[in-house]
């Protein structure tokens, strides 16, 4: 038995919207057997441009059940029937919702019509339940109101078995069918291609436009769980109604789908991503020679063309790092600028610095010791590369960090590993790092030190 079902609502979205009419027709695949419909109280107001399109107004609703008065006859109806509605998983998340919220669970199979009328009636221009019915001869009365649309979309469904020559709807209907829970302007193909291997998944809108990146250890089962949980938040569901295309990139390990996820998201700025989404303002640390012949080391906002010795993404932290530079160091915190010229000295105060401030101190042997700061910073931000499993068993990846953001990642023949890093460079592509990236990349090492490889840095 089906039960064909349509609904009037307050808005676009199961969990912050609600019901204000339901209709339910039982129907054996030729006949129809019962007939429910009711107004319901949604307990919130009605907006006007809802009003305006299916007539339910305020003053119609307010001696209107609420949901919890009808569910359990809803509940009765509904429980071991087939849902049908037309796009079923706006009617189905909505119900399933509202009955959950009185003690109910609803674990009905569905069938969606717009999905079975692309099958069996193909070449339609638009399948929207007014299009499709005009484009099949059946008549529509008392449009947008729960009922009418009910008593159209049975007439429609009617049509689907009768000419379902390839056994779409008992297809549907097998367990594990996407068709039963996709979103209703995406290909089953999409999904049923993609790999249960580590990789990035894209979520495209109906102009081919990315508008969500994930990353997944298993891509076919993650993708399939954006649409089979019941999630009925406001960015869940307006995201399912906007899919109409997936893509997706092989990775090889969990480490190379967290690093390309992440480039992915910052290059794109998916409309529904949130993680990573933020201006990082980061700082470095540069050295020049002033009009005196001094090497003069200070923290300086990065830029584009900017090349520090080593950076960080606060502004704090340079100063941490290079006030330790200078003690250790015995440079002059004014020389670092890490004090205003006017006032003392905090460095001859604490006996580390050796007077290039005051002129007492040979420039020669100052600026020596600074080379010896920017060994040490240089030895502190090293080039390194980690390897791991690739895509195929002939193949590693490999993700190379460096100094000045450098990042370059790719798919190498195993024996890469043995190779310098001038060599191993032309065999990546390069890519924009951040420091959710290098952090990724410096924790893989540590914790597989036989999988990556430090190169050292030369002093230019």
């Amino acid at each position: 038995m089906y039960a064909i079902v349509d609904i009037e609502t307050t808005g676009g979205n199961a969990g912050t919207g609600s019901i204000t009419e339901i209709a339910i027709l039982i129907s054996d695949g030729k006949t129809i057997m019962h007939r429910y419909t009711t107004l319901v109280n949604p307990m919130q107001p009605i907006p006007i441009f809802i009003e305006k399109l299916t007539g339910i107004t305020d003053r119609m609703v307010s001696k209107a059940p609420v949901f919890g008065q009808v569910a359990k006859d809803v509940y009765e109806l509904l429980q071991d029937k087939v849902f049908v509605a037309h796009n079923v998983n706006f009617d189905f998340s909505f119900i399933a919702h509202q009955l959950s919220q009185h003690g109910f669970k609803l674990n009905s199979r569905k069938l969606c019509t717009v999905r079975l009328s692309r099958k069996i009636f193909e070449g339609h221009q638009s399948y929207s339940l007014g299009n499709l019915c005009r484009s099949l001869d059946i008549s529509i009365e008392d449009r947008h109101r729960a009922m009418g649309d009910a008593e159209a979309t049975t007439v429609l469904f009617h049509k689907l078995l009768e000419h379902d020559r390839q056994n779409n709807i008992e297809t549907m209907l097998k367990k594990g069918s996407g068709d039963s829970y996709l979103p209703m302007h995406l290909s089953s193909n999409d999904l049923e291609r993609m790999p249960n291997t580590p990789g990035v998944y894209y979520f495209h809108d109906h102009k081919g436009k990315i508008i969500y990146v994930g990353k997944a250890k298993r891509l076919k089962k993650r993708v399939t769980s954006h649409f089979t949980n019941n999630d009925v938040s406001k960015k869940k569901q307006d995201l399912i109604r906007m899919v109409s295309k997936i893509s997706f990139r092989e990775c090889g390990n969990e480490l190379m789908m967290g690093v390309f996820e992440s480039i992915e998201i910052k290059r794109l700025w998916p409309a529904f991503n949130r993680s990573q989404k933020k201006f990082e303002n980061r700082f470095g640390i540069c050295s020049y020679e002033d009009m005196k012949g001094v090497i003069r080391l200070g923290i300086v906002k990065k830029k584009k063309h900017l090349q520090p010795h080593t950076s960080f993404p606060m502004q704090v932290d340079g100063q941490r790092l290079l006030n330790k530079l200078a003690r250790e160091h015995k440079l002059c915190p004014k020389m670092c600028f890490l004090q205003k010229e006017q006032v003392a000295c905090v460095g001859k105060e604490e006996a580390f610095c050796e007077g290039i401030c005051e002129h007492t101190e040979d420039i020669a042997s100052y600026n020596t010791k600074v080379k010896m700061a920017i060994r040490e910073m240089i030895h502190h931000s090293p080039t390194i590369a980690v390897f791991g499993e690739g895509r195929e068993s002939t193949e590693l990846t490999c993700i190379m960090i460096g100094r000045n953001d450098f990042l370059a990642l790719g798919y190498v023949p195993k024996e890469a590993q043995k190779l310098k890093k001038d060599k191993l460079v032309k065999l990546l592509e390069p890519a924009v790092s951040n420091e959710f990236i290098r952090s990724l990349v410096i924790n893989q090492a540590a914790l597989h030190p036989a999988m990556s490889v430090h190169f050292k840095e030369k002093l230019n």
